[in-house]
């Protein structure tokens, strides 16, 4: 059949075109599109979809939820760019995938999410399983549609497009069961224009700021990972001799062991303060793609009004975090080449205090003598191989992780930075690790871990040498941290002990405690080894955080 497909797109064939069904028409387009694997749990709502992707040359991954199925194919994109699509059927289905669904929204992810559905005239007096998809998800996603009979192909190619389209983000296609198996004529898709690169008219009066720029300052985000400007960014610091902040999610943009990277900030109140200093001195601030949809309340207005300011953004966006001087829309890259190529290197901040902010962030973050989470992630950065990519899930872990983790490309720490959902680490992995020939490294919490446990299977079922490292101390230690603060009570954030390493090996997998840092490290070098996945059950003291980010 596909074969047919594709001598009918080339007009290699003067035969009639070939009968196929809906599901065919829309899964051809997202394959089209790049989409080289489907994620999700099938119900007897999308069956003839899901061997309609096969068909169409996507392979179907099972998952043991919606939720990690959705952050396996965010990890998948993150691999190798391809597009990547959730499936889900109907009511418990939709319902589990909400949370991921929210995550692509915050986290700028162009997932296309394909659901089940019955007819509308069942609908009207069928009721089990029943409820309005478009209704739940419409605040979550950047459009709903719902495919009618003569649109399969027609939905998609608008999904995908909306979901890459300025700061990419999910979209939803609802597939009812008689439009995706109904026999329907091939339909030769239409030529897809090539797209320029847009890049604001007049940069004058942003090129005249950073003529009289003295001590400017370079913050990089989200929007210049997505649209691949690292190598721009670079040259942009060249030229103009800036120093360079980013935040998590922007974080290997510029190598971090580069002299020019001060480091990640947004969540950590450490790492803010130390910086401080130089947003304050800086007479310019470029925000090269940066989304403040990563930042925590202390940015803000993180910048005194008329601070001289110019946001290069992928999309405008109102939010209100912060205020600028200049906003463009566009290519963020293609712009901070336009801006910067005819600067005149030149020296900058002659009191050389990026230097000495560096040395101070290093130094905050560095590990004590003892055993703990900083020994653990210092070790574990030692040991990966380089290339390696590292997956965080939401914790206290992550903070400290994301201060002390260099990273030495983009995307080489993956996470959920908008959302901050628990839960995301180990799919992320997964999906990494099926998607590229690069080691993988996944760290998690236990209550984290707890909740995505049945993905071990997954990983046993998909033979990838993921390796885990959870950080285990029998409690929600982020949480717990706060209660001190504001000195409440201790509630709600202790449970039981978990033997992580049994479970490990009960799954299928390699599964081993490590206490110390000699321990670990020599676990760390055979799991990278190994050909199945791996599990090192690091157990720290909670308290290990207090003071620590």
């Amino acid at each position: 059949m596909r074969q047919d497909l594709e001598r009918s797109e080339t007009g290699a064939t003067d035969s009639p075109a070939p009968m196929v069904t809906g599901a065919d028409l829309l899964a051809a387009r997202l394959r089209a599109a790049g989409a080289t694997h489907a994620f999700g749990i099938p119900g007897g709502e999308v069956l003839a979809l899901v061997d309609a992707l096969k068909r169409a040359g996507i392979r179907f991954e099972l998952a043991k939820h919606e939720n990690a199925a959705g952050f396996m194919a965010e990890g998948l994109w993150h691999a190798t760019g391809a597009l990547p699509v959730l499936v889900a059927t109907l009511g418990p289905g939709v319902a589990n995938a909400v949370n991921v669904v929210a995550n692509a929204q915050q986290d700028r992810v162009p997932l296309i999410f394909v659901t089940g559905c019955v007819d509308q005239a069942l609908a009207e007096s069928y009721t089990h399983q029943i409820f309005d998809h478009q209704a739940v998800l419409r605040p979550l996603v950047k459009a709903s549609f719902r495919a009618a009979p003569g649109t399969e192909d027609l939905v998609a190619e608008k999904a995908v497009a909306l979901a890459r389209r300025g700061r990419p983000g999910p979209v939803h296609i609802d597939l009812p069961i008689s439009v995706a198996e109904a026999r329907t004529p091939w339909r030769t898709p239409p030529v897809t224009p090539v797209m320029q690169p847009a890049v604001s008219a007049d940069l004058s009066f942003a090129r005249g700021l950073l003529a009289q720029a003295q001590r400017p300052l370079v913050i990089a985000g989200l929007d210049l990972v997505n649209q691949g400007g690292a190598a721009a960014l670079d040259r942009c610091l060249q030229r103009t001799g800036a120093p360079l902040l980013t935040t998590y999610k922007a974080k290997g943009l510029v190598p971090e062991g580069d002299a020019r990277v001060i480091g990640g900030v947004g969540l950590s109140p450490k790492a803010d303060a130390i910086v401080r200093p130089l947003i304050d001195a800086a007479d310019l601030i470029i925000l090269a793609g940066y989304d403040p949809i990563e930042m925590r309340q202390g940015w803000r207005n993180p910048w005194p009004a008329g601070k001289c300011v110019i946001d290069i953004v992928a999309e405008d966006m109102p939010h209100g975090m912060h205020a600028a001087t200049l906003r463009l829309e566009g290519d963020v890259g293609t712009i901070l080449d336009a801006l910067t190529d005819n600067q005149e290197i030149k020296a900058t901040w002659p009191g050389n205090e990026p230097a000495e902010i560096r040395s101070r962030f290093r130094a905050a973050f560095a590990a004590p003598s003892g055993w703990g989470p900083h020994a653990v992630f210092e070790t574990l950065r030692e040991v990966a191989p380089a290339g390696t990519v590292a997956t965080a899930d939401s914790g206290a872990h992550r903070i400290l992780l994301s201060q002390i983790w260099r990273c030495d490309g983009p995307r080489g720490l993956l996470q959920s930075t908008g959302l901050c959902t628990m839960g995301c680490a180990l799919p992320l992995a997964t999906g990494a690790a099926l998607g590229s020939d690069r080691p993988v490294l996944c760290f998690v919490g236990d209550a984290g871990l707890e909740m995505v446990l049945g993905e071990l299977a997954t990983l046993r079922d998909l033979k990838l040498p993921v390796v885990i490292v959870v950080l285990v101390d029998e409690s929600l230690g982020l949480i717990a941290l706060k209660q001190r603060q504001l000195g409440l009570r201790r509630a709600g954030v202790d449970f039981g002990a978990t033997d992580f390493a049994a479970v490990a090996r009960a799954m299928g997998g390699h599964g081993v405690a490590a206490g110390d840092r000699e321990g670990l490290r020599r676990e760390a070098k055979a799991a990278f080894g190994r050909e199945g996945f791996s599990l090192l059950a690091c157990r720290i003291d909670a308290t290990s955080y207090d003071g620590a980010f």
